[in-house]
């Protein structure tokens, strides 16, 4: 199987502030959010390839960075779309055209630049649960309580059973035919929006199983401005 990962970072990240987008943003040691992720998938011994979603208008730093870094697997840098689910479909494209006639033997992770630490034993172990299964998922148990509140919000309706709950992080891995075929039924539905890969195969192909691969609390999210001092232990 031939894996290749797709590097999400096509949004701005308007909550960390600034004019900068965020994975752009440097972390303690000098290197950029998007440069963690993406040397995360080129060191990983079982990534073939890379395709990286980038910002409509910060193309050319995206460019300027693959150069720098001489990243070797990187295979096309793909304008995002305003939502989520439009940067992924636009890498799901660009994975087809790459594999043109092999989609049966490719797999694509699709990862938040967001987090910039995944681990290769978690990319690995994604990698290695598509022999098996079409669509993999990554999470890790909550270690809060959980509540669920009335449609105001202001009160609580139910606290649900903790240990059935997971937090979902990325990369999320998909034989290559699976996700095509959920995003192409998406797209048909009028009403279609997804913040998550796996919730589109989950309610567009119901009947596939998606399996959870151990996350690990170092995969974490950058998301406001405070998560930029802390660098990966």
């Amino acid at each position: 199987m031939t894996n290749i990962a797709v590097i999400l970072a096509g949004g701005i990240g308007a909550r960390v502030g600034g004019q900068t987008p965020k994975q752009l943003l440097p972390l303690d040691d000098g290197q950029s959010i998007l440069e963690h992720a993406v040397y995360a998938f080129e060191t990983a011994a079982a990534i073939d390839g890379i395709i990286l979603v980038m910002h409509a208008d910060y193309m050319a730093e995206a460019q300027a960075l693959v150069q720098k870094n001489d990243w070797h697997k990187v295979l096309s840098i793909v304008p995002g779309g305003k939502e989520r689910w439009e940067s992924s479909w636009k890498a799901i494209e660009a994975a087809c055209a790459a594999c043109a006639g092999k989609e049966q033997s490719t797999n694509l992770l699709l990862h938040d630049a967001a987090r910039p630490f995944v681990s290769e034993r978690i990319i690995a172990d994604v990698c290695k649960a598509l022999d098996k299964y079409k669509a993999v998922c990554v999470a890790i148990p909550s270690t809060d309580t959980l509540l669920e509140t009335d449609d105001s919000g202001e009160f609580i309706a139910a606290v649900p059973n903790r240990n059935r709950y997971r937090r979902v992080q990325t990369p999320q891995g998909f034989r290559l035919e699976t996700i095509v075929r959920a995003y192409q039924k998406g797209l048909q539905d009028p009403h279609f929006a997804a913040t998550d890969d796996c919730g589109v195969v989950l309610h567009y192909l119901p009947q596939e199983p998606i399996y959870i691969v151990d996350g690990e609390e170092q995969n974490r999210k950058i998301t406001y401005k405070e998560d930029l001092a802390t660098t990966k232990e």
